[in-house]
């Protein structure tokens, strides 16, 4: 049965007071009834899609969190601090453990019944600033992230490193090409370069993609 054309998976963001060998994970999957898989964090999938396995129609998993907790006497001394986040470390393809602990696994495909020029387009949804209890701010371009994944060196992701800025902001048009598996795994840093008030801070990004 085919996805929907567009996924779309949530992330929660919060900081407190403030192939194999040398190509990057890309694996081709054979043409097929029109389909887009997405998964962030979390996910549902019956079996791996090596052994012809197949994901959960529709959003599930639950919603991924990133968080940092910034002590007191380093609030906005301009150390980056690294973010934890939770969810599977392990891949749909293979089971493979593909994450370290506290990385963000993303990853999915895009498949068509042919090879025609066509490519699914992933995206971000993201709001101006996290926000606390109080109605402070701390704006979202503070928080960026490196992308990896275990044995694939030093090559290119399939999902680019960045950071967040306020909007949507597709990502390069080749990051989901047809017929093809991609994954990688996040890294995120809080710049940490303002005093801010103490606090919670949370805000929500949505991750989608869609296919032409």
């Amino acid at each position: 049965m085919p996805f929907p054309a567009a996924l779309r998976r949530l992330l929660v963001l919060a900081a407190l007071a403030w192939a194999p060998g040398a190509a990057a994970y890309i694996v081709p999957i054979d043409a097929g009834d029109e389909a887009v898989y997405l998964r962030v964090g979390d996910g549902t999938f019956v079996g791996t899609y090596a052994n012809g396995g197949t994901p959960v129609e529709g959003v599930t998993g639950a919603i991924s969190r990133v968080s940092v907790t910034v002590p007191q006497a380093s609030v906005g001394n301009g150390t980056p601090q690294v973010m934890s986040a939770n969810g599977r470390l392990t891949s749909d393809w293979d089971n493979f453990l593909f994450c370290e602990p506290g990385q963000l696994y993303i990853g999915g495909f895009y498949r068509r019944p042919n090879n025609g020029n066509f490519n699914a387009t992933l995206s971000v949804t993201v709001p101006a600033n996290l926000v606390n209890e109080s109605g402070d701010t701390i704006p979202m371009s503070q928080l960026s992230w490196t992308s990896s994944g275990n044995g694939d060196g030093a090559a290119a992701q399939p999902i680019p490193s960045g950071s967040f800025n306020p909007g949507t902001t597709p990502f390069p048009s080749e990051t989901f090409r047809r017929n093809t598996w991609r994954e990688s795994c996040l890294t995120f840093r809080y710049a940490n370069s303002a005093v801010v008030p103490g606090g919670t801070y949370t805000a929500r990004v949505t991750f989608t993609l869609a296919s032409p």
